[in-house]
């Protein structure tokens, strides 16, 4: 508990630190964020305002875990665990993928970063390096830092080795590469109002934190009783999950509107690679979708738009993803934001029952 509350602490003053002095460089380098022309018009006036700050955010989070490292090394003799360096490999590979994005934009003076194709390739490769090495490195736990299956809630619903371990890790790479992409996209998809996306994160990753936290308290192999888990390090991703709260916290504060900073896609990429990456090392890659339910609000706005434009030539909400739609139907920036928050909010809370209620059934004490 000491551990997770230093890297609580450090994480937020980093986060509280960083964001200002990245304020500062970015506006010395001129790095503002361009705008698009058919969003509404009143989002022209942020033309200009600094970008990359998921930088602050990447390195508050790896900070206050690095600090809580520190501590457990001095008192314990522990060591970086697999899955937790696997975990803030994702978060960090991304984040570098997203701020080649932000550069780019920049340097080009407009709203276009990587092709579709190099950000595809960029994010393949990652997924697939992740999803290789989670499965074949030992860890110190004797549980692999992720389980070639796909999970609700621990127990497969489907184990992707059925024809043998090497199709199993092929599928295994297929299914990660699936969950990557659809995550980053999606709380890419997100970041389009001040605010939205760092303090909706901010939340998932609370339901993230408070999953591994009970899970870490019963883990197979302690002496705990009730149903456990065979997950690989929990504590570690429970303390980087309230260090990327605490990230998200601090960033806040200068992202909330009128921002003086934007995330870009060096922060949302980060953010959607951790989601994904927690979600496989904690075997709930299911339960993330209502978890993380507003990200998937707002894809699926994207997706049925686009869709019906095509096949019908008509559009079904002013504007995607959603929270423009609302916009455009005359709601006041924060008011989108602070409800969109409410309902990640009720998704969180929603999910965490889910997860409970499912350890009860499964120790006997309920139903």
């Amino acid at each position: 508990m000491i551990a997770l509350i230093i890297g609580l602490c450090v994480s937020m003053v980093s986060s509280f630190l960083l964001t200002p002095l990245t304020i500062r460089i970015v506006h010395h380098l001129n790095y503002g964020q361009y705008i698009r022309q058919d969003g509404p018009k009143s989002h022209l006036l942020k033309r200009g305002t600094p970008t990359m700050g998921g930088i602050a955010i990447i390195l508050s989070t790896i900070l206050g875990w690095g600090a809580s490292l520190l501590y457990r090394y001095v008192s314990y003799g522990s060591v970086p665990s697999v899955s937790a360096l696997l975990v803030l490999f994702c978060m960090v590979a991304f984040g570098a993928l997203g701020f080649v994005d932000d550069f780019l934009k920049v340097a080009k003076k407009q709203n276009l970063g990587l092709s579709i194709h190099a950000k595809f390739i960029g994010q393949f490769l990652i997924a697939t390096v992740y999803a290789i090495l989670a499965v074949l490195l030992p860890t110190k736990s004797g549980f692999p830092a992720a389980r070639m299956s796909i999970a609700f809630i621990e127990t497969p619903v489907i184990s992707l080795e059925f024809a043998g371990r090497v199709v199993g890790v092929i599928l295994f790479v297929i299914w990660v590469n699936f969950l990557m992409t659809a995550w980053t996209n999606a709380i890419n998809l997100t970041d389009g109002l001040d605010g939205l996306a760092a303090g909706s994160s901010m939340v998932a990753f609370v339901g993230f934190g408070l999953i591994a936290f009970w899970q870490s308290t019963h883990v197979q192999g302690s002496k705990a009783s009730g149903f456990l888990y065979a997950v690989s390090d929990p504590q570690d991703i429970a303390i980087i999950a309230v260090c990327a709260v605490c990230a998200c916290f601090g960033f806040l504060w200068y992202n909330t509107n009128p921002a003086k900073i934007f995330m870009g896609d060096t922060g949302s990429l980060a953010l959607g690679g951790l989601f994904a990456a927690m979600s496989v090392s904690l075997h709930v890659e299911l339960l993330a979708i209502i978890l993380g339910g507003l990200f998937v609000i707002e894809t699926v706005s994207d997706v049925l738009q686009i869709a019906s434009f095509h096949l019908t030539g008509k559009r079904i909400f002013k504007m995607a993803p959603l929270h423009h739609h609302y916009e455009l139907k005359g709601w006041h920036e924060n008011t989108v934001v602070v409800r969109f928050w409410m309902l990640e909010i009720g998704f969180m809370i929603i999910s965490v029952i889910i997860f409970y209620a499912d350890w009860l059934i499964r120790s006997g004490q309920l139903g």
